[in-house]
This record gives structure tokens, C-alpha cells and sequence, in this order.
């Protein structure tokens, strides 16, 4: 299994690009400025009604667009062409993202789970995804919330890095999903049995005796998300990079 790329551990991730003012998130503007000042970048994907790998953090385009309705109805043209809100340009593809950021500095894929219950419901994302990805050649890492994307994703793509974004699992983060799976997600053993390379962790539970746990058996620590300089103080006593929005590290 490849090894997580060094560059991931270097400088700061941006959470959906280097957002800000004139570049909302996950936007072709947010991607170059990050690429211009040199930092990681962290997207999320969505899936097309024509099954394609669409770079979009929420569900519903109500948030961030003039439209609404789930990404999920829309065709893939249809959504290239709907204005992400404070920007110029429309919601772009993956294979588009791709192509704008060439290698230029470490990309960080997480795949949103398609159903809320992060189970079994997966495949035409994954699949989109890996589509996309062959042949890119950029440092590149995949991760999902749902297991079973991530043990998706390790098969359709063996030499692409692969993590899990965790958390502390509570009620109030995953109301569709039944105390018991989320005490089996709550302690981490998921980690080890898909043969993580890294998780991207909560920074409010970065006190966790299993992160430290996987740290020491040489499973990458990375963090979400990090809003100030102190909490990236904080942070980096657990994680060894961070995944940042709202200001600019040093």
C-alpha cells in the first residue's frame, strides 16, 4: 500500500480551497489561490445525476448557489453552470480540478457519504472518482467518513493513500445512524482493519486516547478544522498537519 506523500505533513491544508472574499469554497477560485500561496488543499465530491465527480461540499445547492435542490437531480453541465454565490465561475468537476492544480501541491479528496448512514449505499461516486484520478500523477489522497467508500476507493485505486475523516461520533453529528454502529466507529478500530494511512481527525477530540494510540503505531494524525493560530497551536500537539480556513498560517 503507498505511502502517504511527505507534502501532506508540510505546510497547512486548506478546508475546500483558500477560501475567502471573491473565492467561495470548493471553487476554482479558492483552488488557484491556494496553489498560488503554496498550500494543500482539501475538496469534497458530490455525484452528478450523469454519475460524475462533482466538487461540492453540501447535499443541497440551497447554501452556497441561487439554486436549490440536491446536487444529485442536477446533470453535471447543468451544475458547471450554476454561479457558485461570491464567485465568478461555476461548480467545477473533478477531472477539471485536476487539471487546474497539475501536481502544483498536495490534493486531499474526501468523499461525501452519499446516504447520511455512512453504510453500504455506495459505488457511483467511488467510481467517478477513480475514473478521474487515473493517470494523475500530482500527490494525491483519498478519504471518506464512510468506511465502506474508503475500503471502495483502496480497491479501485491501490496506489492512492487513503484515510478515514473521523470524530467523537455523537447523536447530534449522525441522527440517522443507530448508537451501536456509532460506538464500533467511536473507538477507531475501522482505522487499522482498512489499512489506513492517515485519518483526518476532529480537532475538539484530538484528546482521544485512540488517535494517540494510532499515532504511535505510525498512523498519520491530521486535523479538521483549524480557524486561528492558537487552535493550531493546540492542534498540533496531537496532529502533525492541519486542515485550516479563516486565517492564513504562518
Amino acid at each position: 500500500m503507498t505511502a502517504l506523500d511527505p507534502r501532506f505533513l508540510g505546510r497547512p491544508i486548506a478546508h475546500r480551497a483558500l477560501h475567502g472574499p471573491g473565492r467561495p469554497e470548493n471553487s476554482r477560485e479558492a483552488i488557484e489561490a491556494a496553489c498560488q500561496a503554496g498550500f494543500g488543499i482539501e475538496i469534497d465530491l458530490q455525484l452528478s445525476a450523469d454519475g460524475q465527480a462533482m466538487v461540492f461540499h453540501d447535499y443541497d445547492l440551497r447554501r452556497l448557489t441561487a439554486a436549490s435542490g440536491p446536487v444529485r437531480q442536477q446533470t453535471s453541465a447543468t451544475l458547471q453552470a450554476i454561479q457558485i454565490t461570491g464567485g465568478e465561475t461555476g461548480i467545477p468537476t473533478l477531472p477539471q480540478v485536476l487539471e487546474q492544480v497539475s501536481g502544483r501541491v498536495p490534493l486531499l479528496i474526501e468523499i461525501k457519504d452519499q446516504d447520511g448512514g455512512l453504510g453500504r449505499n455506495i459505488g457511483p461516486l467511488e467510481q467517478a472518482t477513480a475514473k478521474a484520478l487515473a493517470g494523475y500523477t500530482g500527490p494525491v489522497a483519498l478519504m471518506s467518513f464512510n468506511p465502506y467508500a474508503v475500503a471502495r476507493m483502496a480497491e479501485l485505486c491501490p496506489d492512492i493513500p487513503h484515510g478515514l475523516t473521523t470524530c467523537a461520533y455523537t447523536k447530534d453529528d449522525f441522527p440517522l445512524i443507530k448508537e451501536a454502529r456509532l460506538a464500533e466507529l467511536r473507538d477507531l478500530s475501522e482505522v487499522e482493519a482498512l489499512n489506513c494511512r492517515f485519518i483526518s481527525h476532529n480537532r475538539a477530540d484530538l484528546d482521544n486516547p485512540q488517535v494517540a494510540a494510532l499515532k504511535d503505531k505510525g498512523i498519520h494524525i491530521l486535523c479538521w478544522t483549524i480557524k486561528s493560530a492558537q487552535q493550531e497551536v493546540e492542534a498540533r500537539r496531537i496532529a502533525e498537519n492541519v486542515t485550516f480556513e479563516n486565517y492564513i498560517p504562518a
